[in-house]
């Protein structure tokens, strides 16, 4: 490509030649031990340096080791790119098909790995992933299990004892970007009291306090605690409104669970996109009539 650039702009006129023009300038300037950046970004940590890394997952730029380190510390982020994320028809290349392609092979072999576990195998195992299912049952709870080899399967530390059960949960705060696992929390325990220890500006660590600080500020009326309802389709994600006055087991009756319960804890007066059930569906049922009701007019 290059060669034909040259050959096609001797004279360094039009977009090749320019690109040419660079790389070449560039080459000189390392040879004379000149650094050379080959991106006009700075770096979105320190702002001084030119960046020379992006990190896969979240796409900040950084000058070097320390404020890669800052950035995924600030940040919460691990660096590993999300072969998951969406990408909009427009700016789908070859190369995302080829990693969708590579995901695919690798979920193929990861539940291949985990068909053959000796852990699937297991009687031990079964029984005791039987008597959680059985038990939630009888508490009106649908209690689903994954099997060997997913995240949320190798996390589960969920346990049953002295008729109560003994949860694996785990507190995502969407407005600071903050996950908690708690384990063993005692199915009689009230949402308020799981909350305490992050939320309540007292009695909260000064370290998860300064992190959530703007949950910690918040009157305790306005924090609301949201659970994913299971089992519905992509585009139509919806939210249960759990009462934190309540116990965890209360909230969970009638609910389908994953393994264990996921709660988002967000505020009223801050938005969000996650739409609870029962509200905001009452103006499409609302069009609907007003529809029906001029088509009857009109009919008559």
């Amino acid at each position: 490509w290059l060669c034909a650039a040259n050959s096609q702009n001797s004279s360094g006129d039009g977009i090749a030649g320019l690109v040419l023009q660079a790389l070449t300038t560039s080459k000189q300037r390392a040879r004379g031990g000149e650094k050379v950046f080959f991106t006009s970004f700075r770096c979105e940590t320190c702002s001084k340096e030119e960046a020379k890394y992006r990190c896969p997952r979240c796409m900040k730029y950084s000058c070097s080791l320390l404020c890669v380190k800052k950035h995924k510390l600030a940040l919460s982020c691990n660096g590993v790119r999300d072969k998951t994320a969406f990408v909009s028809v427009n700016e789908f290349t070859d190369l995302n098909l080829l990693s969708d392609y590579r995901f695919l092979e690798d979920v193929g072999r990861t539940v291949d790995a985990a068909a053959r576990h000796c852990l699937v195998h297991n009687p031990a195992t079964k029984r005791l992933l039987y008597c959680l299912r059985n038990k939630a049952r009888g508490c009106n709870i649908e209690l689903k299990t994954l099997p060997v080899g997913f995240t949320k399967r190798r996390e589960n530390s969920t346990t049953f004892n002295s008729n109560k059960f003994y949860w694996h949960l785990k507190l995502i705060f969407p407005h600071c970007d903050a996950e908690y696992t708690l384990k063993g929390v005692p199915d009689d325990k009230t949402l308020a009291d799981i909350l305490k220890p992050y939320i309540d500006p007292v009695k909260s660590d000064p370290v998860v306090c300064q992190r959530l600080k703007i949950y910690t500020a918040s009157p305790q009326s306005d924090v609301r605690i949201l659970m994913k309802i299971e089992n519905r389709s992509q585009n139509s994600v919806r939210y249960n409104e759990l009462d934190a006055s309540r116990s965890l087991l209360d909230n969970l009756k009638g609910k389908v669970i994953i393994e264990y319960p996921t709660l988002f804890v967000v505020l009223k007066t801050l938005k969000n996109d996650m739409v609870v059930l029962g509200q905001g569906e009452h103006v499409f049922i609302s069009c609907y009539v007003i529809l029906g009701y001029f088509s009857y007019i009109s009919s008559s």
